[in-house]
């Protein structure tokens, strides 16, 4: 079975950048989508960004347009999420997700999340 687990989370200042990365085991990511969503404390988890199994198209929300580059290498069987001039509004914990989709139905696996803290 899928399994997946992100790091690279950790407490940045104002401005600065992280790379957090979703490695995956057990299965081959080559067929899977993959989202990175945030979770701040209190509220919904919402979607960051996605890019597709082949890695060819990516998306982003508005907030994070211009400052976050989701990239995949399925060589190493991981996805990346390049993070540039953080924000305190950026803190939230950050779950990878990877789904796998059908006619019928869309299978989804979630990471457990790693900590992420904009903060001078």
């Amino acid at each position: 079975q899928l399994q997946l687990v992100e790091s690279g989370g950790g407490l940045v200042q104002p401005g600065g950048s992280l790379r957090l990365s979703c490695a995956a085991s057990g299965d081959s990511l080559d067929y899977y989508a993959i989202g990175w969503f945030l979770q701040a404390p209190g509220k919904e988890r919402e979607g960051v960004s996605c890019i597709s199994s082949s890695g060819g198209s990516t998306k982003h929300a508005d907030s994070v347009k211009g400052r976050f580059t989701i990239s995949r290498d399925n060589a190493k069987n991981t996805v990346y999420l390049q993070m540039n001039s953080l924000k305190p509004e950026d803190t939230a914990v950050y779950y990878c997700k990877a789904e796998l989709t059908s006619w019928v139905r869309t299978t989804s696996y979630w990471g457990q999340g790693t900590q992420v803290t904009v903060s001078s």
